[in-house]
């Protein structure tokens, strides 16, 4: 009886905790609207995306999730971080889902849940305008590269630059910022970012940059990573639903013209990086 009695009230116990569990997954998400905000971790420094311009917030990460609030039917609240604190930053709690954005890898996406892709991330070299001993990506073996702290784009310069007859000296940088400006003062002959991003900045400050093309990198695109676990699971759906809603009805590509000025086809979803 008393055998009974233990088994009994195991199972309730069980069953107790199993609805416990069910309804605390959904507790993001409902913190989320009950809240009316939705917390987004970034970094201010990766233009076109984020960037900070004439002291305003601005970029398609800003335009983006507008259109994603309006769909959740929440305001953005923004937390800006250096881009080797948000990753952490989400899995501590400080926010809800990472705007970044960041390239799709398998490693990283072991670790997290990504949205729908956002934009192409193949990663290219900038150079300073004018510089005729780099016309290709195979130019810079020997010279001084930078890239971002923490960054796919980084690892990609990492594995490029070992194919090279001679190693590239390279230099990790807090922020993309940093390494423009020693770009334009000569202290480093490139920085290697996506696509995107470079060509932004080219055509912002043509008379200092140039981009040196072909890309180098392997195919990629860039996503919003946020937390792969149950109680995130709802936000991270009503997050896909609503980024593919705007990717149907032309939002998407309408902001990617605006800030790249042309748009990107993207897939839906990435079940296989290539990186």
């Amino acid at each position: 009886m008393r055998i009974n009695r233990i088994l009994k009230a195991a199972a309730a116990t069980a069953i107790i905790l199993a609805s416990s569990l069910s309804a605390h997954a959904a507790d993001v998400l409902a913190n989320v609207k009950s809240a009316g905000v939705l917390k987004v971790g970034t970094e201010t420094a990766f233009a076109p995306f984020d960037y900070i311009d004439a002291g305003e917030h601005a970029g398609l990460n800003v335009d983006l999730f507008a259109e994603i609030g309006k769909e959740l039917g929440v305001k953005i609240e923004w937390v800006a971080l250096p881009w080797e604190g948000v990753l952490p930053g989400l899995e501590a709690g400080k926010f809800d889902i990472v705007a970044g954005p960041a390239t799709i890898t398998k490693a990283r996406m072991e670790r997290y849940r990504f949205t729908p892709p956002i934009a192409e991330a193949t990663v290219a070299i900038l150079k300073k305008a004018g510089d005729e001993k780099i016309a290709k990506p195979e130019d810079i073996a020997g010279k001084a590269i930078g890239a971002g702290k923490a960054s796919a784009q980084l690892d990609q310069l990492k594995a490029f630059g070992q194919k090279l007859g001679k190693p590239v000296e390279i230099r990790e940088y807090p922020g993309n910022t940093e390494a423009y400006a020693d770009l334009a003062a000569g202290r480093i002959a490139g920085v290697a970012n996506s696509l995107p991003n470079i060509a932004f900045v080219a055509k912002q400050r043509p008379d200092t940059f140039a981009v040196v093309l072909p890309p180098f990198g392997v195919k990629a695109y860039f996503g919003y990573p946020g937390m792969k676990d149950a109680d995130h699971a709802s936000l991270m759906d009503a997050i896909d639903k609503a980024m593919l809603k705007i990717k149907a009805d032309g939002r998407l590509a309408a902001i990617q013209k605006k800030w790249f000025g042309q748009s990107f086809d993207t897939p839906d979803y990435i079940k296989e990086p290539a990186l």
